[in-house]
C-alpha cells in the first residue's frame, strides 16, 4: 500500500526511463541503463535527481564534462568503475564522487560486475550548459531550443 503523499515519494512507484537521446551511433553504450527521474516526480526545478540502474557491461554515459553544471553521484548498490582522464577507480556502496562545472576532465561509470549496480545522480539545471565528449566526435551545444548534439566541428547529427 502506498500511503505516501508529496513531498514524500517512494522511488518504487517511479517508472524507469531507458534509452538515450544520443545520436544513433552512440546509443548502444548506454543500452541497459534505466533512470528513475525522482527530481521530476517531486516537481524540482533547479536540479535533477535520478536513481540510475546499470546492467552488467553498461555505461552511465559517454565520457563527458559540463561547462556550467555540477554533477554528484552516490553509489547505492553494486560496484561501478569511474573512468576519468586520470584513470579508473572502483566505487562501492556508500562512496561518492563530484564533478565541478567547467573542469575539463571527462567522466563516466561502467558496470563491469555480474549484477546490476544502482547509483543516485544529482545535477543542476544551469542554463547555457554545454557538454564535451573527449573520446568521441560529439558535443552537446546550447541553443534557444535546448541542448543539441553536433559533431565537434559544429555540424549537426
Amino acid at each position: 500500500m502506498n500511503d505516501k503523499r508529496l513531498p514524500v515519494l517512494d522511488p518504487g512507484v517511479v517508472e524507469g526511463v531507458t534509452g538515450s537521446n544520443y545520436p544513433e551511433r552512440f546509443k548502444s553504450a548506454v543500452a541497459g541503463r534505466s533512470k528513475k527521474k525522482l527530481g521530476d516526480a517531486l516537481g524540482l526545478k533547479n536540479f535533477g535527481v535520478n536513481l540510475t540502474t546499470l546492467k552488467p557491461g553498461v555505461w552511465s554515459a559517454l565520457r563527458h564534462w559540463h561547462t556550467h553544471q555540477d554533477e554528484f553521484i552516490y553509489i547505492v548498490s553494486g560496484k561501478l568503475v569511474l573512468v576519468t582522464g586520470e584513470g579508473e577507480q572502483e566505487l562501492t556502496p556508500g562512496m561518492m564522487a563530484g564533478f565541478p562545472a567547467g573542469k575539463a576532465d571527462g567522466h563516466h561509470l561502467i558496470n563491469r560486475g555480474k549484477t546490476d549496480a544502482v547509483y543516485l545522480e544529482v545535477g543542476d539545471r544551469t542554463a547555457g550548459d554545454e557538454v564535451d565528449y573527449p573520446d568521441d566526435d560529439l558535443a552537446a551545444r546550447a541553443t534557444p531550443e535546448g541542448r543539441r548534439f553536433t559533431h565537434k566541428d559544429g555540424t549537426p547529427y
